[in-house]
């Protein structure tokens, strides 16, 4: 009996096939781009969480004043800190696996008759360690040249790129305005952060050497420091917090002149504002849905008044209303599943085409693909019962003399 059904159903869809395909064009790009804008903005969350993954998840990062959204943002005064503040941290807190303050700016780096402009950073091999940054060529900065001051760098990948090409640049000299380092290393890939900004766009030196020739102060305005694994970055954050507060001599009901963000909390922030605005495009695609809805309750209302005649003459010969219905309510819900279809793969094929253009995971969901073939099916259902019903309640009489 169904098989018959859908086999009618088939045939009467197949019959006007151009206007079949018009037909579904709505629930086609309905469900493409609720697709298409779901899997991307999941793709971008998890883009998101893997960069700031390279960030290490355990990593709290500690700056004077109040920090604007990201690790780079600026912050309003307040003192600086010293390397004291650093080393009393370590000593208060030893969950503190590793910790290294950081000074940054933008010079021109210059290697022969080849300069590129940079964000050189001070640091120190702690910095490597709490950030999980490894060298790819070369060594990291030796104890005493960290100690001392001396004039060595580890280059980005993107800054050897643009000095060096492809040449093992350890060994060879680049010159930051009037300060001449020795190249010592070269740090592995990063790629770009979820800020925007190329994270291999760098030149690190010791943070002595940046306080001596650089900056000329022994001021420090940011610290990066570990965690140890298995303890709570929200409890360590809460310590290092109330540490600052007696080292500052921040009163009782004073504002702290510092902020300490938790990376993992940054992560969980930006998939969040990811997540809501993909389901406010995704609620902007499925109006699609309804459209093409519409467009086959329309096409169906004109298909059961060309098919009176036959209609009346099926009802004449003993047919039940009940299968006159399901006979159109079937044809409805074939169309609105072959929108489906093709829908999905398109929706599918213009993800996988964005997420190789924007560089990001292709991370389809099977639940939002299933979820929007059933609500395809679902259109079909509420759209095509009306002219179903319309048909199934005709008088064979009066549909017998229809011309």
């Amino acid at each position: 009996m169904w098989a018959e059904t859908i086999r009618l159903a088939i045939k009467a869809v197949a019959r006007n096939a151009l206007r079949s395909v018009l037909t579904v064009l709505g629930v086609v790009i309905g469900v493409a781009a609720v697709i298409a804008m779901v899997t991307v903005g999941q793709g971008s969350s998890d883009q998101v969480t893997q960069d700031v993954g390279k960030l290490g998840t355990n990593v709290l990062i500690v700056r004077p004043g109040q920090n604007t959204m990201g690790p780079g943002g600026s912050s309003t005064s307040a003192r600086q800190f010293e390397q004291r503040d650093i080393d009393r941290l370590i000593a208060e807190i030893p969950q503190i696996e590793a910790a290294s303050g950081a000074e940054r700016t933008t010079m021109m780096a210059v290697a022969g008759n080849v300069n590129h402009q940079a964000t050189v950073q001070g640091v120190t091999n702690a910095y490597l360690q709490a950030t999980d940054w490894p060298v790819s060529l070369g060594r990291t900065f030796l104890s005493a040249e960290e100690d001392s001051g001396r004039p060595v760098c580890l280059l980005g990948e993107t800054v050897r790129q643009d000095l060096f090409g492809n040449a093992d640049p350890v060994g060879e000299k680049v010159r930051l305005k009037s300060l001449s380092c020795e190249v010592v290393g070269v740090l592995e890939a990063k790629g770009a952060s979820s800020f925007g900004n190329d994270q291999d766009d760098t030149v690190m030196i010791p943070l002595r050497t940046f306080q001596r020739r650089i900056s000329g102060t022994s001021t420090i305005s940011m610290i990066y420091m570990a965690i140890e694994d298995g303890y709570s970055t929200d409890l360590a954050k809460s310590e290092i917090e109330a540490a600052l507060r007696d080292m500052r001599r921040i009163g009782l009901g004073e504002e702290d002149d510092f902020s300490v963000m938790d990376m993992k909390q940054l992560a969980s922030m930006l998939t969040g504002i990811t997540s809501v605005l993909t389901g406010l495009l995704a609620a902007v695609a499925a109006v699609s849905l309804l459209v093409g809805g519409i467009g086959i309750m329309n096409i169906m209302l004109v298909s059961v008044t060309e098919r009176t005649r036959e209609i009346g003459i099926r009802l004449a010969i003993g047919a039940q209303a009940r299968q006159v219905l399901q006979q159109f309510l079937v044809e409805a819900i074939v169309l609105s599943l072959m929108g489906g279809l093709l829908g999905i793969a398109l929706g599918l094929g213009l993800a996988a085409i964005a997420a190789n253009v924007m560089a990001i995971p292709f991370s389809p969901d099977p639940l939002v693909v299933l979820g929007a073939f059933g609500f395809s099916a679902l259109v079909g259902v509420v759209f095509g019962y009306f002219p179903a019903r319309r048909a199934a309640r005709m008088d064979p009489i009066e549909a017998l003399r229809h011309q």
